[in-house]
């Protein structure tokens, strides 16, 4: 869906866009944001990732439903639209901890934090900034242009990465 600032990134997609304009993804609550850029091609992506692997889901076909296919599937989106792989960098957003957890058990929020930078590790890709954990949902706007992830919350306010 196209929006009229950016390009509208839903739960468990990946876009990708090159030249200018936004990648934005709203609410991010125990999902996390992954934004890559190639800043030599001014290409950049973003996953919406829902949950930290396969075993946890009944439906397995959408890659970006998951963290390691998910960042898989984006980086090779943004080979095709030309980016280069050794040139990418991350930033993350998300990975709130919405609903109460029992003592000493992860929230679904930390293991998607966990995984994502898990799954960018193993692509190495450095992740040069984050926004992740505490109790508060997310909307995130990356720029295509530059690489700056402006992070809006209701309860944390706005930051740039």
């Amino acid at each position: 869906m196209k929006h009229e600032s950016g390009l509208i990134v839903g739960i468990a997609e990946g876009k990708v866009a090159q030249g200018d304009g936004e990648l934005i993804s709203y609410a991010l609550g125990s999902c996390v944001g992954v934004c890559l850029y190639d800043g030599a091609r001014h290409i950049a992506g973003l996953a919406h990732i829902l949950l930290p692997s396969r075993a946890l889901a009944t439906e397995k076909t959408n890659p970006y439903k998951f963290a390691d296919s998910g960042t898989e599937a984006l980086v090779l989106a943004m080979e095709r639209m030309g980016a280069v792989r050794a040139a990418l960098t991350a930033k993350i957003a998300g990975g709130a901890k919405m609903f109460q957890v029992p003592e000493g058990q992860q929230s679904v929020g930390d293991k998607n934090v966990l995984a994502v930078r898990q799954a960018l590790y193993a692509l190495h890709i450095p992740i040069r900034a984050q926004d992740v954990g505490a109790e508060h949902g997310r909307s995130i706007y990356f720029s295509v242009r530059t690489g700056m992830l402006r992070v809006k919350s209701i309860r944390a306010g706005e930051r740039m990465l």
